[in-house]
């Protein structure tokens, strides 16, 4: 025991914050599986296909969303709470949960320690001590509100059935799982049947926004804008990084609910009156930031509305928030980036901030790589399976990596060898391509090195 015991704590110390939080998620999901694979996880008392156990688990523990069973159907109050429980863990960050427990104990947080939350928590250099704590209290608290909203719909038609479901239902749309129990109501498909229910639809949309938006984006409107007024101090202004968020946020949600309300005006909404597709406009716009819960059939969609979810799902939510994606802040940078090249400029602007070239390089590294696994997920769909459309190929490619878990009918008809290779997908969505090649790639910096020469090449 006790050299397992130095290796492991050789492995800690020598390790990067970002492989262990990569380690983690991987120890996390191998657990996820063997557990789900018991009798004791399905409803019928027997073993689970190991395949599937492994894509269920990767999917609830990155928060994902696609998945090869009905969730209430299938799996027992076991198996439920075996997916609550990965959800939950795979939303926060399970450092976020080891430290939580350290601070309950009264223990003092090492350098390494305030090192890992750091990084789990997107790299914020806020006090770290202080987001520990607003991100566990704060997720609690708007699951528990969001939980109590959807039992006043639920508990008085199903009884403690309704308590169970509001609760999972409140946890999977705060981490942005998209996980459900509903399919107990009759006639309903995720959430279709609650278009004209805005106690349900709403409360899940805004589980999904805050969930998405991040918890340093929280801790900065309190300190700069809610605790000045009980103080009745001046209010200050946002951070950069909170404003660019908000800001890319609204418009995200604004364009896509407007897009998707034409374009399905008179097909999938076609039966519903303005109000309904009002708001099932708006609960399939906020479930692309990587929610994955959705209102209208995504297979019946057209074409071009398929081509809107998937640049939505691409971008995501926030940094260090439940939601998936490339991130809002990376689309933002990119975007400046190529207006300050066409306009001549020399330095990439946006809000009368500069960006150095290094957050550039970096913003445009993980979109290539974002758009490389997507073209290798969406080839091997279609060579494996020639009766999926390639634009539903895209939609699960994209899906499967900005961990958001809308599928146009695709998941079900795949095989083993799409399944591992999605599984692969939603796990480098979740941790990050760019954290994830850290982890395995990178190397102790050796000082010194050879002058190389200044390359030179035309662009475009």
């Amino acid at each position: 025991m006790g050299p397992r015991e130095n290796k492991l704590q050789k492995f800690l110390r020598q390790s990067s914050p970002t492989r262990i939080i990569v380690v983690s998620f991987v120890c996390m999901i191998l657990l996820g599986t063997v557990l789900l694979i018991l009798p004791v996880s399905s409803r019928a008392g027997q073993f689970t296909d190991p395949v599937n156990a492994l894509f269920t688990a990767t999917s609830t523990t990155c928060v994902t969303g696609l998945s090869v069973y009905d969730s209430y159907s299938y799996w027992s109050p076991f198996g439920q709470a075996v997916l609550l429980v990965l959800i939950q863990c795979g939303g926060l960050g399970l450092s976020t949960f080891a430290t939580a427990f350290t601070l309950l104990f009264r223990r003092r947080l090492g350098i390494r320690e305030l090192t890992l939350v750091r990084e789990s928590a997107g790299g914020s250099s806020l006090d770290v001590v202080a987001l520990l704590r607003i991100v566990v209290l704060f997720t609690l608290a708007c699951e528990a509100i969001g939980a109590g909203l959807l039992m006043i719909r639920f508990v008085p038609e199903y009884g403690s059935l309704g308590i169970w479901a509001s609760v999972f239902a409140a946890v999977s749309a705060f981490c942005n799982a998209g996980f459900d129990l509903f399919s107990f109501v009759p006639g309903n498909a995720s959430l279709s049947a609650f278009n004209g229910d805005p106690l349900v639809t709403l409360t899940i949309c805004g589980l999904i926004i805050v969930g998405s938006t991040g918890f340093v984006i929280f801790q900065d409107i309190y300190r700069k804008k809610m605790r000045p007024v009980f103080l009745r101090k001046p209010r200050e202004r946002l951070s950069f990084h909170s404003q660019v968020c908000l800001y890319a946020t609204g418009l995200l949600l604004a364009v896509g609910t407007v897009l998707i309300l034409i374009f399905e005006f008179n097909n999938t909404m076609r039966d519903l009156n303005f109000f309904e597709k009002l708001n099932a406009a708006f609960f399939q716009s906020v479930n692309t930031r990587t929610a994955g819960f959705c209102s209208v059939d995504i297979a019946a969609e057209k074409d071009v509305t398929k081509l809107v979810t998937i640049f939505l799902m691409f971008i995501g939510g926030c940094p260090a928030s439940t939601g998936g994606g490339i991130k809002v802040t990376t689309a933002v940078v990119l975007v400046a980036a190529v207006k300050s090249t066409l306009t001549g400029e020399e330095d990439t602007v946006i809000l009368k901030h500069r960006f150095d070239g290094t957050m550039v390089s970096k913003a445009l590294t993980v979109v290539a790589l974002g758009l490389a696994i997507v073209a290798l997920n969406t080839a091997l769909i279609t060579v494996l399976h020639e009766n999926v459309e390639t634009i539903d190929a895209v939609v699960e490619a994209v899906s499967a990596f900005a961990t958001v878990g809308l599928t146009a009918g695709t998941t079900g008809k795949l095989g083993v060898l799409a399944k591992l290779m999605l599984s692969v997908t939603m796990f480098i969505g979740r941790v990050g391509p760019v954290s994830l090649g850290l982890a395995i790639l990178m190397r102790d910096r050796k000082k010194g090195g050879r002058i190389l020469p200044e390359g030179h090449m035309l662009i475009g």
